[in-house]
């Protein structure tokens, strides 16, 4: 096995357009996080699925036991495969995430999934912080329209900001095709 592994985060059935947290373009972003994930599997590399269940049961969204907090079927996990479990937008918060990195002796990761602004962001943070070489393939990620101080920022300008700024300091942002060549 490589020292590589694919961090797929949240792509689960609630940010599809009959989930209670529809992305824009999730569909481009899960046919290429598809494409990461096939690639990897044939590299060795290790996959680990990360999905996130509200903590608190009455939550309106990611619902345990509801349609919404599976993964979606276009990259469901292969029976090898881990999924854990979350609870908060780090995915190495309260996950055993690092501790399996570290048993793997995983050194870089790379990031997809959704929501670009929130766990994408959380996440590749942390695994800079915890000294993984991190790679985010943005177009293998999505978010949605925010809105702030009485503006819509729409999804791709969210997009753009974030993967700006992990860009800056925390990782290498790249396209799908780059990562698999």
């Amino acid at each position: 096995m490589s020292k590589r592994a694919i961090i797929a985060v949240d792509i689960q059935n609630e940010y599809f357009p009959d989930g209670k947290l529809p992305l824009e373009d999730i569909e481009t972003a899960v046919t290429n996080a598809a494409k990461v994930i096939e690639h990897a599997r044939s590299a060795t590399d290790l996959v680990i699925h990360v999905r996130h269940e509200a903590a608190d049961s009455s939550r309106p969204f990611f619902t345990p036991g509801t349609q919404g907090v599976a993964i979606h079927p276009m990259v469901a996990p292969l029976d090898s495969e881990t999924v854990l479990v979350k609870h908060f937008p780090n995915s190495f918060l309260e996950t055993g995430l690092k501790e399996l990195l570290d048993q793997q002796g995983i050194e870089d990761v790379v990031v997809i999934g959704a929501m670009s602004h929130m766990c994408i962001d959380a996440t590749s943070r942390a695994a800079s912080d915890f000294g993984y070489k991190t790679t985010i393939v943005h177009d293998a990620c999505a978010t949605r329209d925010l809105e702030f101080d009485g503006m819509t920022v729409p999804a791709t300008q969210v997009h753009a900001a974030m993967m700006a700024a992990l860009a800056f300091a925390y990782g290498t942002v790249i396209t799908t095709d780059q990562y698999i060549t």
